[in-house]
């Protein structure tokens, strides 16, 4: 590859931002200063006027759907929209058909992102109440960690067996991410909920469905777990004011062994906007009220909260467009993450340093992630050009899903990615991919 130079650009990186210029060679960051020279005639020049230049965002949530999903999405579509979003890692979930709760299986889905991802990949590995086993097989250094659904799931894939569940935070090295609803609660507010209406339950009693209680009791009981057993637990898009206080800023992330997500639509939406926005605002966990809302706010701000992530998880508008006890829960999200977040940086919710730390230098902390999540010398150039003045609005001509909607249609952003780079190479420029993303299979520091 040609060496590229961006220059005059405004730098994030590690709580400060600055002005100065990036020279990529391969697949690498050469250099790091307030000027750099062209070095040869064949150095493309990117000029960045004044834009953010950030390390690429490392989404460590998502559903990409493949294998056995691919009607609602592939690896390759999503990645791709992910790039175009400003998202060059990411780790994707194992409750595809069939569920990655083997070796074998778990392999079969790194080779198929090793041939068509445009962004950098890693898998969890599934657990269930009965593959202990497996689990113990899985290399640390290999993959990201082991995630376990805590509430309802696809599949076999719940684990709600309290000896089981000791069992595998006991013996395992993986780090674990929990997804934190109490089934026993949901479904006893579910029947109540069916009595009274069917199946077309108003999507207004989804958060009273999976309510506050339902993940409190789950996330405590998960952390309690933890704390017993010395487990390295990450829990998963909180959605409750309640499960703040879970967690605690007192220690430098590094040295957590208990940490958590909050992902954009918990940030952005509440139960105010299933008004308009109905079924396709229907998560699991579900959005609640603007009390939560602001308590995610305010614990991701003061660093209780770790990391932000999507939970990127398509369906068709066919599917979505459903009665409530048939309508999936889940939505994309990918491509529109950061520019959401700086809409919520011009509304002074976020700094710019903060949404760095918390989508490119964390997820790189808690995962251990090689070589990546910063702008420093040496490190993989997973790069992004964000213009902070030029408004855009969301329509069906410029998402770029399989499923070809978004929860954000209609939407006007103030920011917009202009370029994106994965491994050294520019693979989005201003609405256009001029070179196949060549996404890596993400490596650890670790063992």
């Amino acid at each position: 590859m040609k060496p590229i130079l961006i220059k005059n650009a405004n730098i994030v990186n590690e709580g400060i931002i600055f002005r100065g210029d990036v020279l990529i060679e391969n697949d690498r960051i050469a250099e790091v200063s307030e000027s750099i020279s062209v070095k040869s005639a064949d150095t493309k020049v990117i000029d960045a006027d004044g834009q953010y230049l950030l390390p690429g965002m490392i989404d460590d949530q998502v559903h990409f759907r493949e294998p056995g999903l691919t009607h609602k999405a592939t690896i390759e579509t999503e990645s791709k929209a992910a790039v175009a979003g400003g998202i060059t890692s990411y780790i994707e979930m194992p409750n595809t058909v069939p569920q990655a709760t083997t070796i074998a299986l778990l392999e079969d889905k790194f080779a198929i992102a090793e041939k068509t991802s445009w962004a950098n990949y890693s898998f969890m590995f599934g657990g269930t109440n009965d593959n202990l086993s497996e689990i113990l097989k899985v290399d640390e250094t290999k993959v990201a960690g082991l995630k376990l659904f805590l509430g309802s799931s696809t599949g076999n894939m719940l684990v709600d067996n309290p000896k089981v569940l000791e069992k595998i935070f006991s013996k395992t090295k993986l780090l674990i991410s929990a997804h934190c609803e109490d089934e026993a609660t949901i479904q006893k507010n579910l029947a109540k909920q069916i009595e009274k209406y069917g199946d077309d339950i108003p999507i207004e009693m989804h958060p009273k469905i999976r309510s506050e209680e339902a993940c409190y009791i789950s996330s405590s009981k998960a952390i309690e777990l933890a704390k017993k057993t010395g487990a390295r637990l990450h829990v998963f898009h909180l959605s409750t004011e309640k499960e703040t206080k879970l967690f605690s800023n007192k220690k430098p992330l590094s040295e957590k062994k208990i940490t958590a997500e909050v992902c954009i639509h918990h940030l952005w939406f509440t139960e105010e906007d299933y008004k308009t926005k109905g079924t396709k605002i229907k998560w699991n966990p579900a959005v609640k009220t603007e009390k939560d809302r602001e308590g995610l706010w305010k614990a991701l701000n003061d660093d209780r909260i770790d990391v932000i992530a999507t939970d990127h998880a398509p369906h068709t508008l066919e599917e979505k467009d459903n009665v409530y006890t048939k309508a999936p829960s889940g939505g994309p999200l990918v491509q529109h993450a950061l520019e959401a977040l700086f809409e919520m940086h011009h509304r002074g919710r976020i700094t710019v340093e903060k949404i760095v730390q918390k989508t490119a230098h964390n997820p790189a902390i808690l995962f251990q992630i090689k070589e990546r999540g910063y702008i420093k010398r040496g490190f993989k150039a997973d790069l992004v050009l964000l213009d902070p003045n030029s408004p855009w609005t969301v329509n069906k001509e410029n998402i770029a899903y399989k499923c070809g909607w978004s929860p954000f249609e209609g939407t006007t952003f103030k920011s917009r990615v202009t370029h994106t780079f994965v491994n050294g190479a520019l693979v989005y420029e201003n609405g256009k991919f001029p070179n196949p993303g060549k996404g890596e299979r993400l490596t650890f520091n670790r063992g």
